[in-house]
């Protein structure tokens, strides 16, 4: 039909040659080339993981990581006044300006001034940042690095004390409220002092010092790199090492402890280490009514120091 080569996609023929094509120069070959592993959803800047991961390294920037040594801030209301009241040593007290204030803002604010704390006004952001969910309630308590006295010098002073040492050490003990009421024990019966290992134990913090009732400004705590090591040097000096637990073969009641005595304390699941186990002179039970198969860390420690220091007034 006329016309036909005037439809659209029609084919018009040619009696001449065709020309010479231009080639592709390699592209269409390159192109079908690997481009190597295809990189990780958070290498590619157009990726959603690859923007969330440049927010949480932001983050980790801008707030102040949890450090185990150095300040520590006590957050909430509650918690702040409660630490005043037990006199826990503090430098500054953060109040957001904009908080509306109330009993806990006000008595915060009257004990610190009482004790001579920085009272200071600070914007909102300040605190967020401190606290790992923002639940900081406007207010804040910054409690400085305690400082630790070293094991040999906790002994010396023991030995100069003029009463036969009476030491507790801590295995295992991982809350700072046995941490606490421990020191606190120690102080009411007469005791020289506590050590604690460098790692993997409670340290002295804000809540240890609120438990222990302001104790822990006058007991001395140390803590040993080696806890194994300090209780064979102590034993040295011609200390009784003695281990607390249920099995123990020794019945406080057949116990003397009115000579240099060191306590040695596990905690209520795990118990004593092996090492520091096999460490001990003599592992003291202590005696029970009823089923109750074992006492917390805290009070098996009070009821052993309350005997020993009656064995010691009647000397």
């Amino acid at each position: 039909m006329a016309g036909n080569s005037k439809r659209r996609g029609a084919v018009r023929k040619s009696g001449t040659k065709k020309g010479q094509v231009v080639g592709s120069g390699g592209q269409r070959r390159r192109g079908l080339e690997g481009r190597g592993a295809t990189p990780k959803a958070v290498d590619r800047p157009y990726h959603p993981a690859h923007k969330r991961a440049k927010a949480a390294s932001k983050a980790k920037t801008t707030r102040p990581r949890a450090k185990e040594d150095g300040p520590e801030y006590v957050l909430g209301r509650n918690p702040v006044v409660e630490c005043l009241r037990a006199e826990v040593p503090a430098t500054a007290l953060y109040l957001v300006a904009s908080t509306e204030p109330d009993e806990r803002i006000a008595e915060a604010v009257k004990l610190a001034a009482d004790q001579g704390i920085s009272i200071l006004e600070v914007a909102k952001p300040e605190l967020d940042r401190i606290s790992t969910n923002g639940m900081h309630q406007g207010i804040a308590l910054q409690v400085p690095e305690y400082e630790y006295a070293h094991p040999d010098d906790l002994m010396a002073e023991a030995q100069a004390s003029g009463t036969p040492p009476l030491l507790v050490a801590l295995d295992n003990i991982t809350d700072p409220r046995n941490l606490g009421a421990v020191i606190r024990s120690v102080a009411a019966f007469g005791g020289h002092g506590v050590v604690i290992p460098a790692r993997r134990s409670a340290s002295v913090t804000a809540v240890a010092w609120r438990t222990s009732a302001g104790a822990a400004a006058r007991l001395p705590v140390a803590r040993a790199t080696n806890l194994n090591r300090t209780l064979k040097e102590w034993a040295e000096t011609g200390a009784q090492l003695v281990g607390l637990d249920a099995d123990g073969d020794v019945s406080l009641d057949d116990y003397d402890g009115t000579g240099p005595t060191v306590i040695v304390v596990g905690s209520e699941g795990k118990g004593l280490s092996r090492l520091v186990r096999e460490n001990c002179d003599s592992i003291l039970s202590i005696p029970m009514a009823g089923e109750v198969e074992s006492l917390n860390a805290s009070v098996a420690a009070g009821v052993v120091l309350a005997e020993f220091a009656r064995q010691r007034r009647q000397r």
